[in-house]
């Protein structure tokens, strides 16, 4: 699985115009090949910073989308952002969920705990 986190640091006369590409850029997950999720966060401290976070089936996927009109859309709101864009690109090889947490405290199988 490859995570990938993409953070935009938007001029503040901008914000409103990325937002808006942003949002007209997003798909639910499955309609893009091999796309998982995908979310659109702004950060808490600072509005005008943008974090996009998308999950991929393979670096493949990632690859072509990487290749695609699309993500030409996102590298084309270079001249709204106050810094260049940055991308970190995170290849998972294990995940855990809510198991581990009960695990680590002692916690039950029932529904009614976390």
């Amino acid at each position: 699985m490859i995570v990938v986190r993409t953070i935009m640091n938007v001029l503040p006369e901008k914000q409103k115009e990325v937002l808006q590409t942003l949002v007209s850029m997003h798909e639910p997950p499955g309609k893009t090949s091999g796309c998982r999720s995908y979310g659109i966060f702004c950060d808490i401290e600072d509005k005008n910073v943008f974090s996009l976070i998308s999950e991929w089936r393979t670096r493949e996927d990632l690859d072509r989308h990487i290749r695609s009109e699309r993500f030409s859309v996102l590298l084309g709101t270079k001249s709204l952002l106050a810094k260049p864009l940055e991308m970190k690109i995170h290849t998972v090889s294990h995940s855990e969920g809510m198991e581990i947490v009960k695990t680590l405290r002692g916690i039950g199988n029932s529904k009614t705990n976390l």
